[in-house]
Formats: structure tokens, sequence, C-alpha cells
């Protein structure tokens, strides 16, 4: 999941930051309205955290043009006013949540991973391919009942190719997706990340690769 946090206080934004690229996310970090609307325009997001109150260009105007230029990433506004007619108002610009400030990070987390399920075709909430099971919710991949110690970005590829469900996911995908933009794109990250990847899973493979294509599970 690629999630673009736009909050013009640096020590908020970077606590956020910090905290969900642990839950296994790609964020990508803008401090004002201007910067928001270039990086949403190249990179496809997720979701889009946007704080209400900012400078340059407001919130406001932020996710009127997301919505009127008909991005696919789902936006949670955030401000420190959580009366019912600022939530209508948000609601009524195109966002698709509301939360107020102060929150409570687990919630912020269960929010936006519910936001990014509706930007995809529905899923099960457990992914199985034999006896491989990958549980986006809880964190917890096992094959054949045992628990896989995987890192975020290894836990991110699978996802991403399990969701696919045995179609061929390209390697700029997976970088856009699991990875943040400071990744470089000519690196051998997504590489070696899914060569750790095999390696833990263990006999038989179950990714293949797909010559000049990407990856699929096999």
């Amino acid at each position: 999941m690629r999630v673009l946090v736009v909050e013009d206080h640096e020590e908020l934004a970077e606590t956020v930051a910090a905290g969900l690229r642990r839950e296994g996310m790609a964020v990508d970090l803008a401090p004002d309205g201007p910067t928001a609307l270039e990086r949403a325009a190249v990179n496809g997001y997720d979701v889009v955290v946007l704080d209400r109150d900012l400078p340059g260009v407001h919130g406001d105007q932020v996710c009127r043009t997301l919505a009127a230029g008909g991005s696919r990433a789902r936006v949670l506004m955030l401000t420190a006013s959580g009366t019912v007619a600022d939530r209508v108002m948000g609601l009524g610009l195109g966002a698709d949540d509301y939360l107020p400030k102060p929150f409570a990070f687990a919630e912020l987390v269960a929010r936006i991973r519910a936001l990014a399920r509706r930007a995809q075709p529905a899923l099960p909430p457990v992914l199985v391919r034999g006896e491989l099971r990958l549980d986006p919710a809880r964190r917890q991949a096992t094959r054949g009942g045992s628990g896989l110690a995987l890192s975020p970005k290894e836990f991110a590829v699978l996802e991403l190719l399990l969701a696919a469900q045995g179609a061929v996911v390209s390697t700029e995908e997976l970088l856009e997706r699991a990875w943040d933009e400071a990744a470089d794109p000519f690196s051998q990250t997504v590489k070696v990340t899914v060569s750790r990847l095999r390696r833990k899973l263990g006999e038989p493979q179950l990714i293949a690769t797909v010559d000049r294509a990407g990856y699929r599970i096999a």
C-alpha cells in the first residue's frame, strides 16, 4: 500500500510516516498543497492523508483538485476542528473519510486500511494460495501452518502477488506500490527482496519469474 501524508507540521508528519512504515506501508510526505498535488500527479497512491489547513494551497482545494482529476486515491482528511459541519463540508469536497485531531494512531491505521480496500477490487480478508496464507490486517503470513518472519517490504511484495491471483505483476508496479519515492528505480531492490522472500517461503518455489514481464505466484 502506498500512502501520501500531507501535513505541514514536520514533527507530526515524520511521526505518522514512521508509524505507517512500521505497519508495512510505503509513505511519501508533502509539507504543503502544491507539493501534494505535484506528487499525486506523478505517483499512484492508494490513500492520501490530507491535513485540511495547509500553506500554499488549502487542503480543501487539494481535495477538490484530486477529485476533479479522477484520482483513484482515497482521501482521509485531518483537521483540528471536528464539528459535524466541518465533517460534512470535508466529505462534500470529495474526501472519503474524516478524522479530527488529536487522533489515536491505531484508528488512523484502521481507517487507512479500510480506504485502501475500497480503492482496490474486492479481496478476501485472508489471501490464500495452496498452503500459503497471508492476513494483511494481522500482518501474519504462514505456509503449511508455520509462521513466516517477513520484513515489511517482503510482506508487501507477497501481498501484491497474492492479490493478483496468479497474474503477472511487473517490477515497476511492485516498486511503485511497495516502496516510496526515495527508492531508486534503477536499483536491484525488487529483485533482491523477491530473492529473500523466495528463501523464506521455502520449497517448492511459489514465486515464478516471467521473463521481461515480472513475477507471479505459481
